[in-house]
């Protein structure tokens, strides 16, 4: 009996690891063959639309990409996005959090659930555009940060990380005399680093990919971000902004399939680069932060 429930466990475990591996390769293999066609040669990229390995390799795609004033420009508004937003949208969540998770404040609770209504009901399209454009949000780089300064969703995840640390703390630091600040700053924030990167990450994807409010407010070609310009190159599929790119000033022709590609590996690789650093906090702080209070 014991041989037999041995077997059906190695077994099981086979089937489970098996299945695992196809999922991840299902997920890796895009990836790597973006990665492959990014470096191909013009021929190369022509004669076929995905690759399992490299048969040819250049860098004339990449230095097409960083050749361009108008990609340069997508990656510094970007990475300005990435950096003001961020900020911004940690401060207003970190406050936000803590105000609603003191036990003290009066009508914590009606507060709170005014929030929450925020997150699944919306006066619609048209209005929220005509407010954001009678302040004055138009052609203003500022509109890719302020409307998503605070997200609902990240600030219960904090607000519930911030309940689940012990009530002592705040009372003994009480007893000591200090006050709400002192508290937040130099007790709370410290001991929540993990809910802290878990949520800068989110924030900082969503930054980083942010093309809708840029598309509807932002008229100048000067302040486009590059996932909206991503999204006229693949998406839409531009083929005025691809032939320039691709018939620019250079002797070396390249295929746009590989221009492509090249462009969505540099928009994509930052956000691999930054999340290896943090991932250590990412299921601590999910799971602490999604405890229900």
């Amino acid at each position: 009996m014991a041989n037999d429930k041995s077997t059906a466990n190695t077994i099981a475990d086979i089937c489970i690891y098996g299945f695992l591996a196809l999922f991840a390769l299902s997920i890796i293999f895009p990836f790597y063959n973006m990665l492959l066609l990014s470096f191909a040669t013009f021929e190369d990229a022509a004669g076929r639309s995905f690759a399992l390995l490299p048969t040819s390799f250049t860098l004339e795609n990449y230095m097409r990409i960083f050749s361009d004033a108008q990609i340069l420009s997508a990656i510094s508004i970007s990475v300005r996005n990435v950096i003001f937003g961020t900020a911004m949208a940690m401060v207003m969540t970190i406050l936000t959090s803590y105000a609603l998770s003191r036990k003290n404040v009066p009508g914590r609770r009606a507060m709170f659930y005014i929030v929450i209504f925020t997150m699944y009901f919306s006066a619609g399209l048209i209005p929220w555009y005509m407010v954001l454009l009678n302040l004055g949000f138009v052609n203003n780089f500022w509109v890719m940060t302020v409307p998503s300064a605070l997200s609902v969703f990240n600030m219960i995840l904090m607000r519930n990380y911030f309940l689940s640390l012990p009530d002592s703390l705040e009372e003994s630091a009480r007893l000591d005399g200090a006050g709400e600040f002192i508290i937040m700053f130099r007790i709370i924030v410290p001991l929540s680093t993990p809910i802290m990167a878990t949520i800068a990450l989110f924030y900082a994807v969503g930054f980083w990919n942010e093309w809708w409010h840029a598309m509807l407010f932002l008229h100048d070609p000067s302040l486009a971000p590059l996932a909206l310009l991503l999204r006229r190159l693949v998406i839409e599929n531009s083929v005025e902004f691809g032939e320039a790119m691709v018939h620019m000033h250079r002797p070396t022709l390249v295929h746009n399939r590989a221009l492509q590609l090249a462009t969505v590996t540099v928009a994509t690789v930052p956000i691999l680069c930054v999340y290896p650093f943090l991932q250590r906090y990412f299921t601590k702080g999910i799971m602490l932060g999604a405890i229900k209070a």
